[in-house]
């Protein structure tokens, strides 16, 4: 073959190549932010000493959600002396066990400035008593794993210090998940600030966003989210509510909106439909969708009342979004239309034409909702209950409790034609996709899980209290 045509030869093997390698995992419920890989290919059934490619304990304590780029894997945790795992509601009874601080010490960053001081403005907790968060310094970590066999290939001390605001006993203090382009990994510990590091751990910035107290101190969970080059953070609280824009490579601020919210916990999804690039911020009292490039408010919906935690979820054709508890019970489930403008207002769908459907009570109380095959389905933070609802009319095809079935927290998935569910107890039940609920299968772990799924390749990645599973084949030597 002549030298051209070799040279020619490669550029398409390797554009080949490039094009049919293993979808990452960037982000919150991965590419497309909706809980759908598009490898068909994955485990459908494991336990404890089945289908276990790897487990990995980790030191600290988080409900952040890996995530996947290449062959690396990025976490984020905390860790203190003498760690209490959190507690997962009635069914943890005492799970997991105490972590002491990490053996492998990075190096000290200054603390960045103007974060509040510890103790200043704390939470108020059930029965109206104030909580002082803890007296104890915390090591705010990023890890990187090898996808193949789940072996550290650094770790960096990301901050050092004392919390600045309290959390509730099941929440962490790196429940944030963190977000990459690629080229960067940005990790996000909430009220304790920013940080940005390239792919071999090297940190290029950090930024301080500030300290508010949460309700009832509960402590924070709202991911990051990324488009283009923005970096977007909602950080909704109980003083000082507001969006904010950065460029993803110096961490400057490109714009920011204040919101009317309190605290809130859901992520901002980047929205790409069939007219537009919307970024939506769920709220326990407005929903609003906003301009990313520069902050202008597209629409907003009235009418939705109560705590939001769930992050919405969207196809070409409709958003969905929902405020799941709070004040008098479960809020509304709505659907958006793709292109809706102004404001809009429950109850008046007649003058609100960007409402497609609502269901006054069907909002989800913290697992985010997954669409698959025309069904969207919404899951029970108590007693293992799941809702199918017809995607496009909103009509409830079932609503039933899966025998044995714990809380749901992890947000579900989807792929070759099943419904997975993931409860707070390890169980994973497999149902068929569709508008019959077939149960299929249940996997059992024997862990307690809030953290949502992972995919690296052709395997799972579900992260317990104790450890990260990576579930599917076993690498060939």
């Amino acid at each position: 073959m002549p030298t051209f045509g070799r040279l020619l030869f490669v550029v398409i093997l390797a554009g080949f190549s490039t094009a049919t390698r293993a979808e990452n995992w960037p982000q919150f419920r991965g590419p497309r932010g909706t809980g759908l890989p598009q490898e068909s290919r994955l485990p459908t059934e494991w336990s404890a000493d089945e289908n276990i490619a790897w487990k990995a304990e980790l030191p600290g304590a988080a409900w952040s959600q890996p995530i996947v780029w290449g062959d690396k894997i990025f976490v984020t945790t905390a860790v203190t002396e003498n760690q209490t795992p959190p507690s997962v509601g009635r069914s943890s009874g005492g799970r997991g066990r105490s972590r002491g601080a990490s053996e492998r010490p990075g190096d000290r960053p200054d603390r960045p400035q103007g974060q509040r001081p510890q103790g200043q403005r704390p939470g108020r907790g059930f029965g109206g008593r104030d909580r002082e968060p803890p007296d104890q310094v915390y090591r705010y970590m990023l890890l990187c794993l090898e996808a193949t066999n789940g072996q550290v290939v650094w770790e960096r001390l990301a901050h050092e210090g004392k919390p600045t605001i309290p959390t509730h006993r099941s929440n962490t203090y790196a429940s944030e998940t963190p977000v990459t382009d690629g080229e960067r990994v940005y990790a996000y510990f909430g009220m304790t600030g920013l940080y940005c590091y390239d792919m071999d751990g090297k940190q290029l910035w950090k930024k301080d966003i500030g300290s508010y107290p949460m309700s009832a101190g509960w402590g924070t969970g709202s991911s990051p989210a990324l488009d283009g080059d923005r970096l977007f953070v909602q950080c909704d609280n109980n003083e000082e509510s507001f969006l904010v824009a950065l460029d993803k490579r110096s961490g400057d601020e490109l714009w920011r909106v204040p919101r009317e919210e309190e605290s809130n916990w859901s992520t901002p999804f980047v929205w790409k439909n069939k007219h537009r690039t919307e970024l939506v911020t769920a709220g326990g009292g407005k929903m609003r969708a906003y301009d990313p490039s520069d902050g202008h408010l597209l629409w907003e919906l009235n009418g939705v009342n109560g705590r939001c935690s769930a992050t919405p979820v969207g196809t070409d054709e409709l958003l969905y979004v929902g405020v799941g508890g709070g004040r008098g019970g479960p809020g509304p489930l709505v659907a958006i239309r793709a292109g809706a403008k102004g404001e809009m207002t429950l109850g008046d769908e007649q003058s609100s034409s960007g409402i497609a459907w609502s269901v006054p009570r069907g909002g989800p109380p913290l697992a985010s909702p997954l669409v698959y095959r025309d069904c969207l389905y919404i899951l029970d933070q108590r007693g293992g209950i799941v809702s199918c609802y017809d995607a496009n009319t909103g009509q409830q095809h079932y609503k039933k409790r899966l025998e044995g079935a714990r809380g749901f927290t992890a947000s579900p998935w989807a792929y070759d034609g099943k419904v997975f569910l993931l409860d707070e107890d390890g169980q994973t039940f497999v149902l068929d996709a569709g508008e019959e609920l077939k149960l299929l299968a249940v996997n059992k772990l024997d862990d307690a899980f809030w953290s949502s799924v992972a995919v690296a390749g052709d395997r799972l990645l579900l992260r317990g209290v104790n450890y990260l599973y990576c579930i599917g084949p076993a690498a060939t030597p």
